[in-house]
């Protein structure tokens, strides 16, 4: 089976973020035999609006951009095609990559992440097209299928990312802290956290337009760095106000850190409240404090907590099931007429 993937975020070198789980995907696939070509910004001109913050990110900074969105996604059309020719399917990440994937003449599929079906809510009509138009949609959590359903998708499988679990759990750092990583941007709640955790030991690796609040922000780090931040902490904290899957909140996991999250979006699938970390009310920094505290000072209850985690990413979120449930995916848009 051959396949073009589209995307505009994909890691430049090895160690970088951007787009890493597009990235594991892709390799997952390839390793399960799938001939997979990307096309990336790597592979078409993207004016500078793809990486750093983000598209979306980038076109809020500095909204004049917006008009170098018509020649990017001209660029990133022509790009398609050339990839898609000898391609048996298209896949499409995120929805702008589908509206293009739609132009290339191939049937394809379109994996909605979340920021994409915020956006899609204010043009439903166009995303209605793109999602209508789509042999199938791929959804990384019961929510965002729920969301991508409303906006008028018929086929949706929810097939999460996946991880790497590592050999082993690392030794916690002492004296422990908490660990925030992401954006910092307001939905992920990152005022929140420091707000609750004020007198309680937080890092917090990251960048974003709230950066100037977080002045102890460390920016963001390679990959390989940020897992040996995950793998040293004793608590990792996801307070986002919406999250469409959580990818950092898996990698804790894989790390037998126990997880205190939001109970939002991907995050409800994620973790077990109670089992394998604890979920609180967004927005709510008592709920927050409390629940990172009560982590804090039980040293066991963290350990049971992190290793019933570690069994579940291991049993549910295996890239060698994820591939597989993908596989699945393709075969079945490529069936349908």
């Amino acid at each position: 089976m051959r396949v073009a993937v589209l995307t505009t975020s994909y890691p430049r070198h090895p160690g970088d973020p951007a787009g890493h789980f597009v990235g594991d995907a892709v390799a997952a696939l390839r390793a399960r035999g799938v001939e997979v070509e990307v096309v990336s910004p790597a592979d078409f001109h993207h004016f500078g609006i793809a990486y750093g913050a983000g598209v979306v990110g980038n076109l809020r900074a500095q909204p004049a951009k917006a008009l170098l969105v018509p020649p990017m996604l001209a660029s990133f059309t022509r790009a398609a095609r050339g990839a898609a020719r000898d391609a048996d399917l298209v896949h499409a990440h995120w929805l702008p990559a589908g509206a293009v994937a739609a132009l290339t003449g191939k049937p394809f599929v379109v994996q909605v992440w979340g920021t994409d079906v915020e956006l899609a809510r204010r043009a439903p009509s166009l995303a209605r097209r793109v999602l209508r138009r789509a042999r199938l949609v791929i959804a990384p959590s019961t929510a965002l299928a729920e969301a991508a359903r409303e906006l008028g998708a018929g086929d949706v499988r929810v097939i999460p990312s996946g991880i790497d679990l590592p050999s082993e759990s690392g030794a916690e750092e002492e004296p422990p802290h908490v660990l925030y990583a992401g954006r910092l941007s307001p939905e992920k709640g990152i005022l929140d956290l420091v707000a609750a955790a004020d007198g309680l030991p937080l890092v917090v690796v990251g960048d974003g337009p709230l950066r100037d609040q977080v002045p102890q922000a460390i920016g963001f780090l390679p990959n390989p760095e940020l897992q040996e931040r995950l793998a040293r902490a004793a608590v990792v904290a996801v307070p986002s106000h919406r999250e469409g899957f959580g990818v950092v909140c898996l990698e804790a996991m894989a790390h037998a850190r126990p997880v205190v999250a939001s109970a939002v979006g991907g995050l409800r699938d994620l973790v077990v409240d109670g089992e394998t970390g604890f979920l609180v009310p967004p927005r709510d920094r008592d709920a927050l404090r409390a629940a990172l505290e009560r982590l804090l000072a039980d040293r066991e209850l963290r350990a049971r907590l992190g290793e019933a985690g570690r069994e579940r990413a291991s049993t549910h979120f295996s890239w060698e099931r994820v591939s597989g449930l993908t596989v699945e995916a393709y075969e079945a848009a490529l069936r349908l007429v």
